[in-house]
């Protein structure tokens, strides 16, 4: 495969002093080893191994990756590992699409809150699919969740959604035998909504103390107006997506193994660099 015109490395090598030295006291030690990390990427800093062709005398020399997550050289492979992993889990049933997204107004709050916010996204989005499954007056079953976490949509835009592979079915509650959905259709998902929206407002409201909250999210931090800005919520409609997988689970588990090892900003994305709107 041939090397990119441009890589986000090259934009750090470049601009990354001046960009750490002008945002001094900003970026986090972790930002900044990602950072290295990608500037060090396949280059002497790492080392590397030489090939030699024991015929002809040819020699090329590979220098070793960085094999951080945010590196957009290093994922590919983990990517196919992941994916096969997880087709090897398939069970011979029917499948289910289902993502659950949080409101612009709590994706607000998870931006300055990633760690926790994401956190109740995952349990409570599960506890809801548990729960509703084992209920006798849906399907009466334990089942299995495959869960991803998306942060970013298409734009590039912060829009924090976990997304899940279901199997139609699951495990009868006494452990005797299967118990298959109806065909197309998997579990109700305004009933699903309306205990997401439940369960994730009350956990986010038992964690009040441990959220952090700037710039115009800064009054929050009081009690009264954090339950002043989720009353609103509890009122509206949260949106949960439920579709049996077009193409099948394998083709929603690729789709998914492209998220759970990218970034957002890969070196495809980059069409040119124009220097004096990096560091002004």
């Amino acid at each position: 495969m041939s090397r990119p015109a441009l890589e986000v490395a090259d934009i750090f090598r470049d601009h990354g002093p001046a960009w750490r030295q002008a945002n001094a006291g900003h970026v986090s030690l972790g930002q900044l080893k990602v950072m290295a990390a990608i500037e060090n990427c396949r280059t002497a800093a790492l080392g590397g191994h030489v090939a030699r062709c024991e015929d002809c005398a040819y020699t090329t020399i590979a220098y070793n990756s960085c094999r951080n997550r945010h590196c957009p050289k290093c994922q590919g492979a983990a990517a196919k590992q992941w994916l096969a992993e997880r087709e090897a889990e398939l069970l011979p049933v029917p499948y289910c699409h289902v993502v659950f997204t949080l409101p612009a107004a709590i994706a607000d709050i998870a931006y300055q809150n990633k760690a926790l916010v994401y956190d109740l996204l995952f349990k409570a989005s599960a506890e809801t699919l548990i729960t509703i499954a084992a209920d006798p007056k849906h399907l009466g079953a334990h089942i299995g969740i495959t869960s991803v976490l998306h942060t970013w949509g298409s734009a590039l835009t912060h829009h924090p959604h976990v997304h899940m592979i279901v199997p139609g079915g699951g495990i009868a509650l006494d452990g005797s035998r299967w118990v298959s959905c109806r065909p197309g259709f998997f579990l109700p998902v305004r009933v699903l909504s309306r205990l997401f929206r439940r369960l994730f407002l009350e956990r986010l409201t038992a964690a009040h103390q441990k959220l952090a909250f700037f710039g115009n999210h800064a009054p929050l931090a009081n009690v009264q107006a954090f339950a002043a800005y989720l009353a609103p919520l509890r009122k509206t409609e949260w949106v949960v997506y439920s579709k049996r997988p077009f193409g099948g689970p394998s083709a929603v588990l690729a789709y998914l193994s492209r998220y759970t090892h990218r970034v957002a900003i890969s070196n495809s994305r980059l069409i040119a660099l124009a220097p004096t709107f990096l560091c002004r």
